[in-house]
């Protein structure tokens, strides 16, 4: 069974565990390099800065941004190396930025993994 783990990199302590992704599109702001050694940053499949920038000023809307995130990450293939971990039954850890641990691109991400995984 596919297995993700969602922290938040203000909470994150080192050392990294094996396949452990930065997934926010900006580097998180007050986090040296240095702490998070061993962390691949993908940036890639972070929402896109209008995306991003729009759910900033709509947070209540996240029907609507889960809706256009998953048609960004349906259009862009930097996901899938994260999909072939989860198939081999690797573990994965996304760590994000936000301060709301249930409205943010880690969510969507998540569960848009674990959907290709069923396929």
């Amino acid at each position: 069974m596919a297995k993700i783990s969602l922290q938040r990199v203000y909470d994150f302590s080192a050392p990294a565990l094996e396949h452990c992704y930065l997934i926010d599109r900006l580097w998180p702001r007050g986090v040296s390099k240095e702490r998070l050694q061993g962390v691949v940053w993908l940036k890639q499949v972070a929402p896109d800065n209008a995306l991003r920038q729009w759910f900033h000023q709509n947070t209540d809307q996240w029907d609507e941004f889960e809706l256009r995130y998953r048609q960004q990450l349906a259009e862009n293939d930097a996901w899938q190396p994260l999909v072939a971990l989860l198939q081999q039954g690797e573990p994965l850890t996304l760590l994000y930025g936000s301060k709301d641990t249930q409205h943010n691109q880690g969510v969507v991400l998540r569960d848009f993994l674990l959907d290709q995984t069923k396929g």
